[in-house]
Formats: C-alpha cells, structure tokens, sequence
C-alpha cells in the first residue's frame, strides 16, 4: 500500500502542476475563457494567500504547515503501513495536493488558480485544492465510519 500512497501522491501532483502550465501557456495571456459564460471560465488568477486568498503573503506559515503535514503523513505510513484502500487514497490526495501548491508557493511565490464557478461567486481555484478538499472529507469519512465503526464496536464488547 505504500506503493498505492507514493505513486498515487507523485501522479496527482503531476496533474496538478501540469495543468497550471498549461494555464500559465494558454489562459494567462487573454486572462479568461468562458467555457459557459457567466456559470464556469478558466481564468487566470495569482493566489498569494491560502484557501479563498486569505492569509495574502504568509508564505513562510504556509511552508512549515506544508511540511509538518505532510512528514506527519509519511511518518504514519511508514510507522503504520494502513491497508486501507480508502485511507490511502485520501492521504495520497492530501500529500499530491499539498505538493503542488507548496512547489508554487516555492518556485513561484503564489500559487496559479484557475477554475473559476461564477455562477455561484465561488472563489477561483486549482485542482491541487479540489485534491486537498477531497481527501480531507474521505479521510473524515474514514475516520468516521470505518474507525468510529471499530471503536464502537470495541466498546460494545466490552460492555458485555
């Protein structure tokens, strides 16, 4: 299974950074294009901050969260060695994630946004949030219904 983390994280990192190329080639140079106007464009956008820009410039905050997450992450692994399927996909999700937007921050020194919901006025954001965002609620999920599952059923036995 820590093949399933690393090749996973390093993929999805991957992902990340090449479609912010390939935003940085194409979108930045006309700022936006509506691919259904008024409702989603791909724009572009430089994000100094964290989540929905707040935090503007506290890169260094920024690189000792980054860090401490994703050692805390590896640590477990190696510690750990989880066979859950569902646990490491979320972890790898949180780790391809996180990469991608601390390698902006580092090499860039703001991180490239781009899918832009204006139908809703939702903040611009990048895949490496939607990878973030979406191995957080599985890994809350996990936690919740797998663990929490055990943990009660634990306490149940040993209530009788």
């Amino acid at each position: 299974m820590l093949v399933l983390y690393i090749v996973g994280s390093l993929l999805l990192f991957a992902l990340d950074q090449l479609s912010k190329l390939l935003v940085c080639r194409f979108i930045q140079p006309v700022h936006t294009i509506p691919l259904w106007k008024n409702v989603f464009h791909l724009t572009y956008l430089e994000n100094r901050g964290a989540a929905f820009g707040i935090l503007q410039n506290k890169f260094i905050f920024f690189y000792i969260i980054t860090v401490l997450v994703l050692v805390a992450i590896l640590v477990y692994i190696l510690k750990k060695r989880p066979q859950s399927r569902v646990l490491n996909i979320s972890l790898a999700l949180l780790s391809g994630g996180a990469l991608g937007n601390f390698v902006d921050r580092l090499f860039r020194g703001y991180v490239v946004d781009f899918l832009d919901f204006r139908l809703i006025n939702f903040p611009v954001f990048n895949l490496a949030d939607c990878f973030v965002v979406c191995g957080a609620f599985l890994l809350a999920a996990y936690i919740i219904f797998v663990e929490g599952k055990g943990n009660r059923e634990e306490k149940k036995k040993k209530a009788e």
